[in-house]
C-alpha cells in the first residue's frame, strides 16, 4: 500500500537545478535511507515530501488516513515553551491527562494540596487510559536523557535541542517518519537505543543518514540522488556500493557512445545547412539532447590528500595529573597520559561526560583546574571543532581560504593552487566564488576541513567529523586519516568511523574518570557487553540464594574454637534446614 507518491516533482534556486520530474514513491513498512552528495537537494526533497516546502511543478499525493512526522536539523521553536508541552503538543484528552500527571510528579506530594492534585491527575489518567502511552512516553525521555521535562526550550543547547525535536517525533508515532540526520547530536548509547525502537515497530521510514553502521542496521532500501535523478536499491550499504560501481560503468559506456555520435552531428551542425526542413529541424533538437546527455556531470575523482606533515620531534604531548571540574560535577578526574608517534585515539562517553573540554583543554582553549599539559616544540594542532568556522558569511569561499596559504604543498615538495586543492574537495571553480552563507550545512564542514588540513599539522584534534558529511567524502577523509603518520585523536558517534581509525580508546565514564583501552569501539561494546551479562549472571544467583565463592586459604592446623566450632557446623547446618522448610512451607 502506497502512503504517498512525488510525480514530476522538480525544484530550481536561482540557475542551479536540483532536481527535474522526478518521481517517487514510499510504500508502507518500506525504510529509506536518503543519500547523495552534499548540496544535491536531500533535504530539500525531504522537505518537499513532508510538505514543509513547494515544489516548483509536479504534485505530491499522500493518503487521506496518513500521518507523518518530520525531524529537521534547524527546528523552529518556542523559546518560552517547556519541554512538556513541546513533545505532548496535541490538545486531546488522552494528552492533557499526561501532561497533567507529569506536571503533578515534579510538585512537592509532601503538602496536601500537592498530594490531592497528584490523587487528581492519576484519576485522570485512569479516566483517559493513558497509562500505556505514558510508559512509553517515559522511556522515549529517559533513553534520550530528557528529564527536567519542565524547562523552558529556549535554554536547551543544540544537542538538547535534537534530542527533544527527536523525542517529540517518536512520541507522536506517525504513519511515515521523515528523518533529516537523527543520528547527530547523540552519542553512541542513544544512538544504539533508537536503532533498537524503530526495529521493534512496523515503522514506515525515510531518512538522510550518514551513518553507515545505523543505515544498515535500520534501513531496507537505499535512494541515492545524483545528477538530479533518484536510482534505488533494495539492500544494505555493500550492496548499493556494488550496483552503484555497476551502473556507472554501464553510464561511461553509454556517455563515451553519445560523444562519438556527437562528434559526428557536430560536424553536420557547422555546416550550417541553408534549408530548414522539418527533418533537419529535428535532427537540430536531437542534437541539443545529445549535447545534454553528454554534458551529464559524473564526479568520480578522487581527493588524493597527500600533504606535507611537520615534522615530529622526541616530545610530542603530555598530560600530568589533569583535573577539571564544573561545579560540583567532575568531568576530568586526574588524567595522566603521554601521547606518542603514530597514534590514533577515540574519545567515547555520554554526551557531557568531558570529551569536548579535554580537547579543548589540549589546545589551550580551555584551562584545567590543576595539572600539567606540555607540548612539543615541533607539534602543530588542527583542530575541528563542532562548532563550525568562524568567518564571516560575506565572504567567499575562495577569499576565506586564501587567507590560510596561497599554495599547497604535497609531500613531495610540489606545490598546488589553492583554487586547484578546492575542486578535490567538491569545489569547483564556480562554486569558490560563492558567499559562504550560500552554502549548504555539509559543504561548510568540508571548507572547515580544507582550512585546517592547509595548514600542514602533525596533531589532528577531530570534534564530531562526520556530521553533515557525504559519504563520497567521508570515505575519502578516512582514507586520508588512515595513512596519515601524525597523532589523532578524535570524537565521533560514527561507530564505522571509529572502528576504521582508532587503535585504542580514552573512555569517559563516572565521576570524571577516563580508562586507557585497546582496541576499537566494537571490541569496547563488547567488552561492555560481556561485564553487564557477568553482573546479571551474579544478580540472578544471589536472588536464588547462592552465596559468591570466597577463596579461602588453607591452614596446617584448626585453633581450639575454630574446631569447636567446625564440630558443631553439622548440627547447625540441619536447623537451619528445618527451618527454611517451615518458612517455605508458610509462605506458601
Amino acid at each position: 500500500m502506497n502512503y504517498l507518491t512525488a510525480d514530476k516533482i522538480s525544484k530550481h534556486y536561482a540557475d542551479k537545478e536540483l532536481f527535474d520530474g522526478l518521481d517517487f514513491s514510499v510504500a508502507r513498512g518500506q525504510r529509506i535511507a536518503l543519500i547523495g552528495l552534499n548540496g544535491t537537494g536531500k533535504t530539500t526533497l525531504l522537505k518537499i515530501i513532508a510538505g514543509i516546502e513547494p515544489s516548483d511543478s509536479g504534485i505530491v499525493s499522500v493518503r487521506n488516513d496518513i500521518t507523518i512526522g518530520y525531524l529537521d536539523q534547524n527546528p523552529v521553536i518556542d523559546p518560552h515553551s517547556t519541554i512538556l508541552d513541546f513533545v505532548i503538543n496535541n490538545n486531546t484528552s488522552h494528552a492533557q491527562a499526561i501532561r497533567e500527571y507529569e506536571h503533578a510528579l515534579t510538585l512537592d506530594t509532601e503538602l496536601e494540596e500537592n498530594s490531592e492534585v497528584l490523587s487528581d491527575a492519576m484519576a485522570a489518567m485512569d479516566a483517559a487510559n493513558a497509562w500505556d502511552h505514558e510508559q512509553t512516553i517515559r522511556q522515549i525521555l529517559t533513553f534520550l536523557g530528557i528529564h527536567d521535562v519542565e524547562q523552558n526550550m529556549g535554554l536547551l543547547s543544540g544537542g538538547e535541542l535534537k534530542r527533544v525535536t527527536l523525542a517529540q517525533l517518536l512520541i507522536q508515532e506517525p504513519d511515515l517518519l521523515i528523518m533529516d540526520e537523527p543520528t547527530n547530536h547523540l552519542d553512541t548509547q542513544m544512538i544504539e537505543w533508537l536503532e533498537g525502537f524503530l526495529n521493534t515497530r512496523s515503522t514506515t521510514l525515510l531518512m538522510v543518514t550518514h551513518d553507515r553502521y545505523f543505515l544498515d542496521t535500520v534501513c531496507n532500501e537505499i535512494a541515492e540522488l545524483d545528477n538530479g535523478k533518484l536510482h534505488r536499491y533494495k539492500g544494505n550499504y555493500a550492496y548499493f556500493l556494488e550496483k552503484k560501481a555497476e551502473r556507472e560503468v554501464i553510464e561511461n559506456v553509454e556517455q563515451e557512445k553519445a560523444r562519438g555520435l556527437l562528434r559526428k552531428e557536430l560536424e553536420w551542425m557547422r555546416r550550417q545547412p541553408k534549408a530548414r526542413t522539418t527533418k533537419s529541424k529535428s535532427r537540430i533538437g536531437a542534437f541539443h539532447d545529445l549535447s545534454e546527455k553528454t554534458n551529464v556531470h559524473t564526479d568520480n575523482t578522487s581527493m588524493q590528500l597527500n600533504l606535507r606533515e611537520t615534522r615530529q620531534g622526541g616530545k610530542i604531548l603530555e598530560l600530568k595529573h589533569v583535573y577539571k571540574s564544573y561545579g560540583d560535577k567532575k568531568v576530568i578526574h586526574n588524567l595522566s597520559y603521554t601521547f606518542k608517534k603514530g597514534e590514533k585515539i577515540g574519545i567515547v562517553g555520554k554526551n557531557g561526560s568531558g570529551k569536548s573540554t579535554l580537547l579543548n583543554i589540549i589546545t589551550q582553549k580551555l584551562e584545567a583546574d590543576s595539572g600539567k599539559i606540555n607540548i612539543g616544540d615541533n607539534t602543530v594542532f588542527g583542530y575541528f571543532t563542532q562548532h563550525g568556522l568562524d568567518v564571516k558569511n560575506d565572504m567567499r569561499v575562495i577569499d576565506f581560504i586564501k587567507q590560510q596559504a596561497e599554495a599547497i604543498v604535497h609531500a613531495d615538495g610540489s606545490k598546488v593552487p589553492v583554487s586547484q586543492f578546492l575542486t578535490h574537495f567538491r569545489f569547483p571553480y564556480a562554486k569558490q566564488h560563492t558567499f559562504i552563507s550560500k552554502l549548504s550545512g555539509g559543504e561548510k564542514k568540508r571548507l572547515h576541513l580544507v582550512s585546517i588540513l592547509i595548514r600542514n599539522p602533525n596533531f589532528l584534534i577531530l570534534d564530531e567529523p562526520t556530521n553533515d558529511l557525504d559519504l563520497v567524502t567521508l570515505n575519502i577523509l578516512e582514507e586520508f586519516l588512515f595513512n596519515f603518520k601524525g597523532c589523532l585523536l578524535i570524537v565521533s558517534h560514527d561507530r564505522y568511523f571509529m572502528d576504521r581509525l582508532a587503535d585504542h580508546l580514552f573512555v569517559f565514564g563516572e565521576n570524571g574518570h577516563v580508562t586507557n583501552m585497546n582496541g576499537n569501539y566494537t571490541d569496547y561494546r563488547e567488552c561492555q557487553i560481556a561485564n553487564a551479562k557477568a553482573a546479571n549472571d551474579e544478580s540472578a544467583k544471589r536472588a536464588a540464594g547462592e552465596k559468591p565463592k570466597k577463596q579461602t586459604q588453607d591452614k596446617t592446623k584448626l585453633s581450639y574454637n575454630e574446631q569447636r566450632e567446625f564440630d558443631g557446623l553439622e548440627n547447625e547446618i540441619q536447623e537451619l534446614e528445618t527451618r527454611k522448610t517451615e518458612l517455605v512451607a508458610q509462605m506458601g
